[in-house]
């Protein structure tokens, strides 16, 4: 075989392996958990909250006037953004400002600082609280790692951060279920070395990691004893026990 040939023959085949590498990671990304018709009926407008979208940013804001305080919510890797606005709904009714950070490819490793655009947005706020859930939890844990000086605390739901926390100034809540079949177990131990001291933790008994969501049964994920609006309900309350006020 002449040379000219074997090189066709070399750049073919690197040609077909490229092609079959971005098919597989166009499935990949374009394969995801989407958002229940509950989530959707928590995207409509009443008399307590106002819904907006701006962008990438789903806005929840109560209509008897806000709190001075608001919450930034990164979504779960894989999931709708908005699989979350029963649970962002349910700030809102309690007097806060709530926003979910759509991310590009429902993956916010890809828009880490994803916050910054609320923080623009809504300057009117004084006091943010990030909150996060899986993925969108470490990353969110990230953005108050790299920056202290913006945001005033942080929730993660079924989530631990990557880098440590140990010397935060500010609150520090960590909810988990008991049915947590997903998160990595050696991954979460370990991040509670990267924690402040004063941080807070509980486990939603009969909660899993999907049910901080409405987008269904997480494959791998434990068998809930609880419903996804009560393991909700939960969250919120145990949010608002350090925040409200603050």
């Amino acid at each position: 075989m002449k040379e000219g040939q074997i090189l066709k023959r070399i750049i073919k085949i690197i040609g077909i392996v490229l092609v079959a590498l971005i098919i597989g990671m166009l499935t990949y990304l374009g394969d995801y958990y989407h958002a229940d018709q509950t989530a959707h009926d928590a995207l409509i407008s009443d008399d307590q909250v106002n819904v907006r979208k701006e962008g990438n940013l789903t806005i929840f804001t109560p209509t008897a006037g806000q709190d001075e305080t608001g919450f930034i919510f990164y979504p779960g890797g894989k999931v709708e953004d908005i699989a979350y606005a029963p649970l962002m709904r349910s700030l809102a009714e309690q007097g806060y400002s709530a926003v979910i950070v759509g991310m590009p490819f429902n993956l916010a490793v890809f828009n880490a600082n994803g916050a910054d655009k609320v923080l623009e947005t809504m300057p009117e706020i004084e006091q943010w609280i990030m909150v996060g859930h899986s993925l969108g939890g470490a990353m969110a844990a990230d953005y108050l790692a790299e920056h202290e000086d913006k945001v005033d605390g942080l929730a993660l739901l079924g989530a631990y951060p990557n880098q440590s926390l140990a010397q935060s100034s500010h609150p520090v809540l960590s909810l988990y279920g008991s049915e947590d079949q997903i998160i990595d177990q050696q991954g979460f131990g370990e991040g509670w070395n990267k924690m402040p001291v004063n941080a807070s933790y509980h486990e939603i008994a009969g909660g899993n990691h999907s049910g901080f969501g409405n987008y269904g049964a997480q494959a791998g994920d434990g068998t809930a004893a609880i419903s996804s609006a009560e393991q909700q309900a939960i969250t919120v309350a145990k949010i608002m026990e350090i925040w409200k006020g603050n």
